[in-house]
């Protein structure tokens, strides 16, 4: 298991995902518990990326609860079908929401959250057992290149 990250400075966003990615893989090898998984998953985004906040709510007892992140502080428990993160879970897709003030139900964890993409997280038989959110202070962080290598690193995770 590598326990650490390096990337190459001066990359297209591209390149840093396609960088990351064995890295990524290299750490979570062979590491059984899902609770280390997803710290170490969340730091790496985090650290590589500098998002406002990375993080996972996993699926408990029917709502999100709030798992390992790096950021801020934010909401414990979230309903299915309420805010960005428990569309994508009742949806099983992944959502990119340029402006959180004009996504319906927005639910406001911190107030210098602009936009966001959460991204499903299932199993084999493709249940969505939780879900990967990432934050931005910017509007409009994300794009179609985020949405493809977070859908292909999540792939990792699978349980």
């Amino acid at each position: 298991m590598s326990e650490s990250i390096s990337i190459s400075k001066n990359l297209t966003k591209t390149e840093t995902y396609k960088e990351l990615k064995p890295q990524l893989a290299a750490l979570l090898e062979g590491e059984t518990d899902a609770v280390a998984c997803l710290a170490n998953f969340s730091a790496a985004l985090k650290e590589v990326f500098g998002f406002f906040w990375v993080g996972f709510y996993v699926v408990k007892q029917n709502e999100l609860v709030l798992g390992p992140f790096q950021g801020p502080v934010a909401c414990t428990r979230i309903a299915r079908g309420r805010g960005v993160c428990g569309t994508s879970w009742a949806e099983a897709r992944t959502l990119v929401v340029d402006d959180v003030s004009k996504f319906p139900g927005h639910i406001a964890c911190s107030s210098l959250s602009r936009s966001e993409i959460v991204v499903p997280l299932k199993d084999q038989s493709g249940s969505v057992w939780g879900v990967l959110d990432i934050d931005s202070a910017e509007l409009a962080s994300f794009d179609e290149i985020d949405q493809k290598y977070l859908e292909e690193l999540v792939l990792l995770l699978r349980v």
